[in-house]
C-alpha cells in the first residue's frame, strides 16, 4: 500500500482551518513518524453521527467507513472508552469479525486507534500495519502528540468559525439598528405610545407576516407608517 510523499504540513497553520484537511495531515504526518505503519486513518465527532474522515490510502476507506456504518470496531471502541483500542495479530483477534476479515483481506494484521478528545469535539487516529504487532509503541510515541496538535486545531478552528458567525450577526444588528429605531419612532407617532410599545408592535407585525424585523422596520420607514394604521391598533388593542 505504497504512500504518495507530500511536502510537510504545519498542523497549526491558517490555511489548513477546514477539517478535512486538518484530519488528512494528521493522518499524513503520523505515518511519516511512525515506523512499520502502513497507512492511517482519523475521523472527528461532534456528539452525533456525523463523522468526517480521511485515510492516507483508498484501500483503507473501507476498513473506517464499515466500522462507523455498523457501530462496530476499534474506533467505535476508542471513541467509547476514551483510551487507546489495539489489534495486536488480525489473524488471532476474534473481535469485530466484519472488520478483522476485510482489514486481512486487504493484508493489514495490526492496527492501534487513539482517541482525542476535547471541548466537545472526539478525534480518533489509527495506524495500520502488514506485521503482527508492529504498533505496540505507538500510544508513546509522536503519533499521540500529533494526534493532540491536531485536536487543539480543529476546536480552535470551530470557536474561530463560532466567532466569527456572532460577530456576522452583531454586524448585521447594528446595521438594521438605526432603521428599527425610525421605524419604532413613527409607530410611536401612530399609536401616541412609548418606544417600548412600539418595538413590540414592531415585533408582533414580524411574526404575524413572517418576515423578518429589519424587513418589516424598512416597509414602516419607506411608507411612513401609511396603510399601517388599522393594523397597529388592532394589534394595539389585543394588549
Amino acid at each position: 500500500m505504497p504512500l504518495v510523499p507530500e511536502p510537510d504540513l504545519d498542523l497549526a497553520g491558517p490555511e489548513s482551518a477546514l477539517p478535512g484537511r486538518r484530519l488528512s495531515q494528521l493522518a499524513e504526518q503520523a505515518v511519516r513518524c511512525t515506523t512499520a505503519c502502513c497507512g492511517a486513518g482519523t475521523t472527528v465527532s461532534e456528539g452525533g453521527s456525523d463523522h468526517p474522515a480521511s485515510v492516507t490510502h483508498p484501500d483503507l476507506a473501507g476498513l473506517v467507513s464499515v466500522q462507523l456504518r455498523s457501530g462496530d470496531g476499534p474506533i467505535p471502541a476508542a471513541q467509547e472508552r476514551g483510551a487507546p483500542v489495539e489489534t495486536g495479530d488480525l489473524l488471532r483477534d476474534e473481535r469485530w469479525p466484519v472488520y478483522r476479515a476485510m482489514a486481512l483481506d486487504t493484508g493489514v494484521r495490526s492496527s492501534v486507534t487513539l482517541p482525542f478528545q476535547r471541548g466537545g469535539l472526539t478525534v480518533t487516529l489509527t495506524l495500520f500495519s502488514f506485521r503482527p504487532g508492529a504498533l505496540d509503541d505507538v500510544r508513546h510515541g509522536p503519533a499521540q502528540a500529533l494526534g493532540d496538535l491536531a485536536t487543539t486545531a480543529l476546536v480552535r478552528d470551530r470557536r474561530y468559525r463560532a466567532a466569527l458567525t456572532e460577530l456576522d450577526h452583531l454586524g448585521n444588528a447594528l446595521r438594521t439598528r438605526p432603521v428599527v429605531d425610525q421605524a419604532c419612532g413613527i409607530i410611536m407617532h401612530v399609536l401616541t405610545c412609548d418606544a417600548d410599545k412600539a418595538f413590540t408592535m414592531l415585533r408582533r407585525i414580524s411574526q404575524t407576516t413572517n418576515r423578518k424585523l429589519a424587513d418589516v422596520a424598512s416597509a414602516v420607514v419607506e411608507t411612513r407608517g401609511k396603510g399601517l394604521e388599522r393594523e397597529l391598533a388592532a394589534l394595539a388593542a389585543q394588549n
